[in-house]
């Protein structure tokens, strides 16, 4: 029996949003068996609280480019790569205490929230894990986009992106997924943007916390200011993102995953449907 995981000793993580640029801690804790994963607004009266198995996923006013949870002041925003690091250290249970609305964005990927969880010390406890088996194939599609998951006896994810960038142009990853492999190939992969979007997207109110150490700015010949840390860096963190998308699901699921230029909200679009089929 597979059984369920939490953290035994709490774990504090300072830092900045990458979109809003507000200074955040956040707080992880231990939680009981079958509890799943709860987040606290500890800025907001009476400190409200967010099940993820409870939410109404993919609200209309949901801001752009990042995962965000909850409705109007009561958001949790950029939850992605968190979301990533529990589903890669297999944590089913926890309690993540934010003053902020945007969770810390640290150096762009999910290494340095593995390496608090595992400081935490992860614990198993005494009740068997959740897991989605699905017994058919189920898809959300928009366009050019697709986002799909299958039957499989293990999870297995395989990513196809294309830009019109020579630096990033177009990107296919697959690989079998374990605590292992994410920690190693997946979970240190940081986020991006191409050169010419910077600027637009700091028009629109976004990346007031980027910088050119937490976001490989890709240019026409490589990341501005930075090196790569993969040759494929951009398609393993579209991996990161849709690991971190799909475990609010609640449980983790045992199939293939097969995407192709999908993003945050045709992820929530599949998860709303496995949800469904999982009830």
């Amino acid at each position: 029996m597979t059984r369920q995981k939490t953290i035994q000793d709490p774990v504090v993580i300072e830092g900045t949003g990458l979109q809003t640029g507000a200074k955040v801690t956040l707080k992880l804790k231990g939680a009981p068996a079958d509890s799943g994963i709860n987040f606290i607004r500890a800025d907001l009266p009476n400190k409200p609280l967010l099940h993820i198995q409870s939410l109404d996923l993919g609200a209309a006013d949901s801001p752009e480019r990042r995962t965000t949870l909850g409705m109007g002041p009561l958001q949790v925003q950029t939850t992605e790569h968190l979301m990533a690091a529990l589903a890669g250290l297999g944590i089913d249970n926890i309690v993540a205490e934010a003053d902020n609305v945007e969770l810390p964005g640290l150096d762009g990927s999910a290494k340095d929230y593995v390496e608090a969880l595992k400081r935490a010390h992860i614990i198993e406890q005494d009740t068997a894990k959740k897991v989605f088996i699905p017994k058919e194939p189920a898809w959300c599609a928009s366009g050019d986009s697709l986002v799909a998951v299958f039957p499989d006896d293990r999870l297995t994810v395989s990513y196809l992106m294309s830009y019109d960038s020579p630096s990033v142009g177009t990107q296919y990853m697959s690989m079998p997924l374990d605590e292992a492999s994410f920690e190693r190939e997946i979970a240190p992969a940081r986020t991006f943007c191409l050169e010419e979007e910077a600027l637009e997207l700091l028009k629109m109110g976004l990346g007031k916390g980027a910088n050119y150490d937490n976001t490989l700015v890709m240019g026409k010949a490589g990341p501005i200011k930075n090196t790569l840390r993969f040759s494929d860096e951009p398609v393993r963190h579209k991996i990161l993102d849709l690991i971190g998308d799909l475990y609010l699901l609640g449980m983790p699921i045992i199939g293939r995953v097969i995407a192709i230029k999908s993003g945050h909200k045709l992820n929530m679009e599949l998860v709303k449907k496995l949800k469904a089929s999982a009830k």
